[in-house]
């Protein structure tokens, strides 16, 4: 190594040093995926101890015991949770009918107007049977596999919301189990990485509920004054969304003007895509600067990378927890380069105060 120059010998350790951290990732990756299981739980509930952590320490201030608190904060999140869904389960039911008679009708008039091409409905129907007799093993596999897949879901959700339980109860804790694990003289700086990073998740999820609550709140009015079907349930699409940076805000949106175009016409749908990219320019010019300014701070270019690597790895569910992850990795980079970053001149010496 002496032999080559000295630009070549640092191209090489950077190399090697890239190579290291990435197969690091990859092999982490794919331990994760193995035991999806086990570590999916564990990540939602970190997520819902970060937005639930300010009630339990209230409740914990009013003097209530540590696991009474816990508990209550787990029993209003199934309230809330479940109440959320029966109102949008019942607006559904309710308003189901006229949704699917709109799309009905658009599917009818895209037909009537393609149906040269072979694509009407009545050539659809007619090869039902066949489709239905050919197709009928992968269906009623599909089926079978769905109610795993549906039963999987739930474990995961109770087994996150026990975590949430002892994750709450035991956080007090939390510090002391970092120090104890940590090698000899990195206590301090695991304990100020986890603090950083736990801090960066808990500003995102505290700043992106309140986001989605009020964009969620902002276009079901609208779809509501324009008399779309199902204003209530597209709004909780908009609010659920609405954790998915950018493309779920695009893809509800998306959804609430295709209903309206299908029951209302092009007028009404215009004026719920107007709705929509008022509420998404509110979001971006006014809501996000002044919720997450000061506790999550990353390029878009950043959110969108997240996003689309999360859905390689993951799909919907690597989506959803892309971007908290990556602003914890961006508070402990942050933490980091304040600790170990290299200061200006002062006069203490060139290392400068000493922290």
């Amino acid at each position: 190594m002496q032999l080559l120059p000295e630009p070549v010998r640092r191209f090489a350790a950077w190399c090697a040093v890239i190579l290291l951290g990435a197969g690091v990732a990859y092999v982490g990756i794919r331990l994760c995926a193995t035991f999806r299981a086990a570590v999916t739980p564990v990540l939602l509930a970190l997520l819902g101890t970060a937005l639930l952590r300010p009630l339990y320490g209230r409740l914990v201030k009013a003097r209530v015991p540590r696991s009474t608190a816990a508990a209550v904060t787990c029993v209003a999140v199934v309230a809330v949770v479940g109440g959320a869904v029966y109102i949008v389960v019942a607006a559904l039911i309710d308003t189901g009918d006229q949704i699917v008679a709109a799309l009905k009708d658009a599917a009818q008039s895209v037909a009537d107007h393609f149906g040269a091409a072979g694509t009407s409905l009545d050539d659809l129907a007619s090869h039902a049977r066949e489709l239905l007799t050919k197709f009928g093993g992968t269906a009623a596999s599909n089926v079978i596999s769905g109610v795993s897949v549906v039963g999987e879901t739930i474990a995961m959700a109770v087994l996150a919301l026990l975590l949430v339980f002892f994750f709450l109860r035991d956080s007090h804790r939390a510090a002391e189990t970092l120090r104890s694990v940590a090698p000899h003289g990195t206590a301090d700086t695991l304990e100020a990485m986890g603090r950083r990073a736990f801090a960066a998740v808990e500003g995102f999820m505290r700043g992106t509920t309140l986001i989605a609550f009020i964009d969620a709140v902002c276009i079901t009015v609208g779809l509501l004054v324009l008399d779309v079907p199902g204003a209530v349930g597209l709004g909780a699409l908009v609010f659920v969304g609405a954790y998915i940076p950018y493309l779920g805000a695009f893809i509800s949106g998306a959804v609430a003007v295709l209903v309206a175009l299908a029951d209302r016409g092009v007028v009404v749908a215009l004026w719920a895509l107007g709705v929509v990219l008022a509420v998404q320019v509110l979001e971006g010019h006014v809501l996000q600067p002044a919720i997450q300014s000061r506790t999550v701070q990353m390029h878009p270019a950043a959110v969108m990378l997240a996003i689309t690597a999360g859905a390689s790895v993951a799909g919907v569910l690597g989506m959803l927890l892309a971007v908290p992850l990556t602003a914890a990795g961006f508070g402990v980079l942050h933490e980091l380069r304040t600790r170990y970053g290299t200061p200006g001149p002062s006069p203490d010496g060139p290392d400068g105060p000493d922290s």
